[in-house]
């Protein structure tokens, strides 16, 4: 006589029924994985999973991001929305190795709502708390039907959590992947800004020194001969950093060239500059710019300083104190048109020195708080004006590295344009 199969007892019809429900739900949210939609609608088709394949009528989701806690997805008739409350401080600083009764833990109202909670981990590292409120009556008629529905909510969180936090870490990497990128077009773009020989004859000895900040500062200078005795240099400080901040400066050094072939004279240069500056960046950003136009014949030294650092004309010994160069304008890309503009001019003696330079400079500060300032720079020069330039700029960086209450990791970037006229 052929075996027969006996009938299920109610409890293995319970399992069964329990068995056929938690392969729906891993089916419904690995498909939803699969699909790759953002994270929070991922949580939600969690909720959803969790509510009609195995009748979790209260849920709330904490995940731990970045050390900061946040209830992704919260529901259940009649809970307030824990998405606006905090994670009580013990569970933070002690949240459960395994799952364990919410009422064990004694915290009150709202967590009242919750029957159970479940830490969620992957390779040691703690993604989140879910907590889940009492289940559906097919679920705890025995304690087997109970212990399995728990242990496969735990695990349908781990797939979940586990999927948003890899899914995360990728995000991180691209994002961190297309910074270094900008970095290095931004870096690409600086260098070919700055150029690459600097005037030395018999007239005048030009120099300057490049210290950034960050990866990518903000400075910028140029040299730029306008005939066989005029040229024209600028120092300038752009607002922000960046690829941003190295786009605007190209504009700027292209606009400053196209110009000078164009034979523009020093007002219309700062004028027309400030114009293309508004025009690309909206008034968002500004530059602030020395700009210094000298004629090797007649000595004459014509300028405008728009905003920046006043630059200090430095006469030989004994022949009068310095002179601070202040005539211009406002800073560069404020406004569409300057409300005024003057070009100064000062015919420059024998034996001069002239340092333009970069507010990070002067703004850096001792354990004291006082900064070393305009003087600071200043009592530098005096003494040691008849260094070589290359030595002079080194031993102004040098004394403001010892000023320094860090050291040599300064709060802004430094440049340092001197001229030395014979």
């Amino acid at each position: 006589m052929p075996d027969t199969l006996r009938p299920l007892t109610k409890e293995e019809h319970l399992l069964l029924k329990l068995k056929e429900r938690e392969l729906a739900a891993l089916l419904e949210i690995t498909q939803a994985i699969n699909g790759e939609p953002n994270d929070e609608n991922l949580y939600k088709i969690f909720q959803f999973t969790l509510l009609g394949q195995l009748g979790v009528r209260q849920l709330a989701v904490y995940v731990a991001e970045d050390k900061q806690w946040r209830c992704a997805v919260a529901f259940g008739p009649g809970m307030p929305d824990f998405r606006g409350i905090t994670l009580p401080e013990q569970l933070q600083r002690f949240p459960p190795e395994h799952p364990v009764d919410v009422a064990d833990l004694e915290l009150g109202r709202p967590w009242d709502f919750f029957a159970t909670v479940m830490p969620v981990r992957q390779s040691e590292q703690l993604l989140g708390l879910v907590f889940i409120g009492p289940l559906h009556q097919n679920y705890t008629s025995s304690l087997e039907a109970r212990r399995e529905a728990v242990t496969f909510i735990d695990s349908l969180s781990q797939i979940l959590l586990g999927a948003v936090s890899s899914r995360r870490l990728v995000r991180q990497q691209v994002q961190a992947a297309a910074v270094r990128k900008e970095i290095e077009i931004a870096q690409e773009v600086q260098a070919m800004l700055f150029p690459s020989k600097l005037p030395n004859d018999q007239h005048v000895a030009v120099h300057a020194t490049y210290v950034p900040h960050t990866a990518v500062g903000g400075d910028f200078y140029d040299v730029v001969p306008i005939d066989k005795n005029r040229f024209l240099f600028c120092a300038a400080d752009v607002s922000g950093k960046g690829v941003g901040a190295s786009l605007l400066m190209s504009n700027f050094q292209a606009g400053l060239r196209t110009l000078l072939r164009q034979q523009a004279d020093l007002a219309t240069v700062v004028s027309e500059l400030n114009n293309l500056i508004f025009r690309n960046s909206g008034g968002d950003r500004f530059i602030t710019a020395f700009f210094g136009e000298y004629d090797r014949t007649t000595r004459e030294l014509r300028y405008v300083n728009a905003g920046h650092n006043d630059p200090m004309l430095l006469p030989d010994l004994g022949c009068g104190p310095v002179q601070l160069l202040k005539d211009g304008t406002i800073m560069l890309g404020v406004m569409d048109e300057l409300p005024m503009l003057k070009v100064g001019s000062v015919q420059v003696a024998a034996h001069s020195m002239l340092l333009c330079y970069t507010d990070g400079l002067t703004e850096v500060f001792d354990a004291h708080h006082e900064e070393f300032g305009e003087a600071g720079v200043l009592e530098t020069l005096q003494t040691n004006r008849y260094l070589p330039l290359p030595k002079l700029h080194d031993e102004l960086l040098r004394r403001i590295e010892a000023f320094n209450a860090n050291g040599n990791h300064f709060a802004d970037d430094i440049t340092i344009l001197s001229c030395r006229f014979r």
